[in-house]
């Protein structure tokens, strides 16, 4: 889960969306699908799936919080059992503050 959570909000170019501007572009996109055609409401359609996405993991504040902490318990283990490297892990998203934290250096693996 906290993977998925790092993945779904690995920095993007521009700035940054904020819960407010993720609420305003939902109540955008509503309005657009009563008037688009379907390739438009096909693209629509996901662009609202991926801000509800987006927006739900915005909101999960302390939860996340907790599964970085349970991330950082088990991630050098992990690493080391499964051959996962420091560059992998930042590949993924994860930030190097909570590599180190976890015990993952640069140099191993």
């Amino acid at each position: 889960m906290y993977l998925e959570i790092v993945e779904a909000n690995k920095p993007k170019r521009g700035r940054k969306r904020t819960a407010d501007s993720i609420t305003k572009r939902l109540a955008a996109i509503q309005k657009e699908l009563t008037t688009a055609d379907a390739i438009v409401k096909l693209r629509l359609t996901q662009e609202r799936m991926n801000l509800t996405a987006e927006l739900a993991t915005k909101q999960l504040g302390s939860d996340f919080t907790k599964l970085e902490n349970q991330f950082v318990k088990i991630a050098a283990e992990y690493s080391q059992r499964n051959g996962i490297t420091y560059s992998a892990w930042q590949e993924m998203g994860v930030q190097p503050n909570v590599l180190k934290r976890a015990g993952i250096n640069r140099e191993e693996l």
